[in-house]
């Protein structure tokens, strides 16, 4: 019998190495996204194989699609589990989000929701269903269905969300779909869901730095104002001009996104990182803390890629809609790179596996 520190198990295109004098803690992973790599080859255990898969799990991707005859069905799931304020409204909008960025309509959603053992009472699972249900009422969508409980061993609560729309098969984007010479374009700017959490999460501290309440009010309501949601966006981007790709950056910021978006297409892009907008308030909580804005988790920002004629025509269109945008880069070939001209410097665009506000917690 082969001891556990030589076993060497091989699964299809997936190995599990365990190495004799390592610790688990040694070798755990680190919070956040899972290294693209190790991601990518988890993806490819796939299951059973079916026609109907028009997008299934690849980096980059925000939604899976399947067709479903006459249209096609869109499918996403992903959690909250850096907040804690207003969880059950994050998760709505998150959710919408990467179906938006396919040019579907979200829905139905099915919750998924942990919570903590000792330290749940009634009124507070009331609260984020309540906030579940108001967004998803604003939003129209149904909400289906999904699992609720107490579990051991958490400390804040986690919820995830299981959401479904649909499109017209001739209206489906996909982030694979960016193509050599394609405009990227930046919606909004960053890092709007990280300014809001971070001023939640850490108002007492602000207020002990010197913050005025009225800054860490504002900081705040960037959940609302810019506000997560890029649903208006990303509709008004699909009925005004031809859009190759749309991505939803999240967690892991704009850099992430942006390398998500090249992977997916198997090309490069060159980003201007003066053009990136950042918001003067994000700027200055990004300062405080020692992050880097551009791998702060952005959530608010839609990331484009479209022809460089159409770039005007969307541009008026968020014009008249009051959606600042801005042209922060193009893409070019795979063998190029993923590319950063910083002042009159050209950098490798950085990644961050491990979004900047998880160091936070």
């Amino acid at each position: 019998m082969r001891e556990a520190g030589d076993l060497n198990i091989n699964l299809p295109n997936l190995q599990i190495l365990f190495v004799e004098g390592v610790t688990s803690q040694q070798r755990a992973l680190p919070v956040g996204k899972l290294d693209a790599a190790l991601l990518s080859r988890l993806l490819l255990l796939s299951g059973w194989p079916d026609p109907r898969v028009v997008v299934g799990p690849h980096v980059g991707e925000d939604a899976a699609v399947i067709d479903m005859g006459d249209r096609y069905l869109v499918a996403k799931s992903d959690p909250i589990t850096f907040a804690t304020d207003e969880i059950g409204w994050y998760l709505v909008q998150v959710n919408a989000n990467d179906l938006a960025t396919t040019g579907a309509e979200p829905r139905w959603l099915l919750t998924t929701l942990l919570l903590p053992e000792h330290e749940t009472p009634p009124e507070r699972v009331e609260g984020i269903m309540a906030q579940i249900d108001a967004a998803c009422r604003e939003l129209h969508i149904a909400i289906v269905g999904g699992h609720t409980e107490v579990t051991h061993g958490l400390e804040r609560p986690i919820v995830v969300g299981h959401m479904l729309g649909e499109v017209a098969k001739d209206s489906l984007v996909t982030t694979s779909g960016a193509r050599l010479g394609d405009d990227l374009l930046l919606a909004k700017g960053i890092a709007i869901e990280g300014t809001s959490l971070i001023a939640r999460e850490k108002a007492q501290e602000l207020r002990e730095r010197g913050y005025s309440a009225e800054f860490i009010a504002r900081a705040q309501g960037f959940l609302y104002d810019p506000g997560i949601s890029v649903l208006h966006a990303a509709r008004l981007a699909a009925a005004s001009v031809e859009v190759h790709a749309m991505h939803d950056p999240t967690e892991g910021g704009l850099a992430t996104g942006l390398h998500e978006l090249a992977q997916a297409a198997h090309a490069g892009v060159w980003i201007d990182r003066a053009a990136i907008p950042v918001y003067p308030e994000s700027a200055r909580l990004c300062a405080e803390f020692g992050l880097n804005p551009l791998g702060t988790i952005a959530s608010g920002a839609l990331l484009l890629a479209l022809p460089p004629g159409q770039v005007p025509t969307l541009l008026a269109a968020y014009g008249r809609a009051a959606i600042p945008c801005a042209v922060i880069g193009h893409v070019c070939e795979a063998h190029e790179g993923l590319r950063m001209q910083s002042g009159a410097v050209t950098l490798d665009l950085p990644r961050f596996d491990q979004d900047e506000v998880s160091r936070l917690f």
